[in-house]
C-alpha cells in the first residue's frame, strides 16, 4: 500500500500559512488520532484541523471500505473470514493522505467514490470485524503514520487505543444519535431513506463495537461532544485540545 509522497499540497500549504496553528510543533512529531462513531463528523472535521495544521490526512474507514469493495467485486464471501484475511494482505491499494486530495485506488483503478456506495456501507462491518483483515490494515495505517513524518491526524475507530496508543493527541469525538443520523444524511445528499441511514450509522456502530471500544474514551483520550457545535466550531474545539495537549 502506498500514499502520498508529498502529503501536503500548494493549497495546503497557503491555507496553512493562514492558520495560526501552522507552525506549531514543527520538527516535532504531532500525530492527532480521532476516533469516534458514524456521523460523529470525524472524517470532515479531522480533514479540516489537518490543513490547518498543515499535516497528513489518513482516513482509516476508507481501507476498510476498499478492502470491501474489493470482495464484492472479487467474489469473496465477506463470512470467511481467512479469504477476507488474504484479501486484505494482498490487495494493491493506495490511498492519498494529503487533506486537499481525496483519491484512493485499487490496483490502480480509481475507487473514490465507490467505496461509499450503499452496499459497501452496509457491508464493510464484516471486513472490520475480520481480526485478521484488521491486523493487516493496522499495520499498514502504522506505516502510513510513520510515511507522514508522524505529523498526520488520524481518525477511525480504533486509532486512540490500538493504531497509535502514543499519539501526542488522542480525542474521542461524539455526538448524539439524532445528530449522527442528520449528519450523515445531509453528508450524502439526501440519498438515503431513514432505514438507510440507520443501517450505515446505528446499526453499523453495533456490529463494529464488538471488535472495538469507540464510545468510551480510553485513559488519555479527550471526549469532545459536537452535538450542539457546527463545523467550524467543532475544528476550532479540536485544535483548542491539540493546543492545550500537545503544548
Amino acid at each position: 500500500m502506498s500514499a502520498d509522497s508529498t502529503p501536503t499540497t500548494d493549497a495546503t500549504r497557503t491555507a496553512g500559512a493562514a492558520s495560526p496553528y501552522a507552525g506549531f510543533r514543527l520538527g516535532k512529531s504531532l500525530v492527532v488520532a480521532i476516533d469516534g462513531p458514524s456521523g460523529s463528523g470525524k472524517s470532515s472535521v479531522s480533514r479540516e484541523v489537518a490543513r490547518r495544521l498543515r499535516a497528513a490526512y489518513l482516513d482509516t474507514g476508507a481501507m476498510y471500505r476498499a478492502v470491501t469493495l474489493h470482495c464484492i467485486a472479487s467474489g469473496i464471501d465477506l463470512q470467511e473470514g481467512s479469504a477476507v484475511e488474504a484479501a486484505a494482505r494482498d490487495i494493491e491499494l493506495f490511498i492519498s493522505t494529503s487533506p486537499d486530495r481525496e483519491s484512493v485506488t485499487i490496483s490502480g483503478d480509481d475507487v473514490t467514490a465507490a467505496i461509499r456506495e450503499p452496499e459497501v456501507s452496509s457491508a464493510v462491518s464484516a471486513v472490520a470485524t475480520t481480526m485478521g483483515a484488521r491486523a493487516e490494515l493496522i499495520r499498514r495505517q502504522r506505516a502510513l503514520i510513520a510515511g507522514a513524518g508522524h505529523r498526520i491526524v488520524a481518525e477511525g475507530r480504533d486509532i486512540t487505543t490500538v493504531v497509535a496508543p502514543d499519539a501526542e493527541v488522542r480525542i474521542l469525538l461524539t455526538a448524539s444519535e439524532e445528530a449522527r443520523l442528520r449528519r450523515r444524511g445531509d453528508q450524502l445528499g439526501g440519498t438515503q431513506s431513514e432505514v438507510q441511514l440507520k443501517q450505515q450509522v446505528i446499526d453499523r456502530d453495533a456490529k463494529d463495537s464488538t471488535v472495538v471500544n469507540f464510545r468510551q474514551a480510553a485513559d488519555g483520550v479527550v471526549t469532545l461532544d459536537s452535538s450542539d457545535l457546527d463545523f467550524e466550531q467543532t475544528v476550532s474545539a479540536v485544535l483548542d485540545v491539540v493546543r492545550t495537549v500537545a503544548h
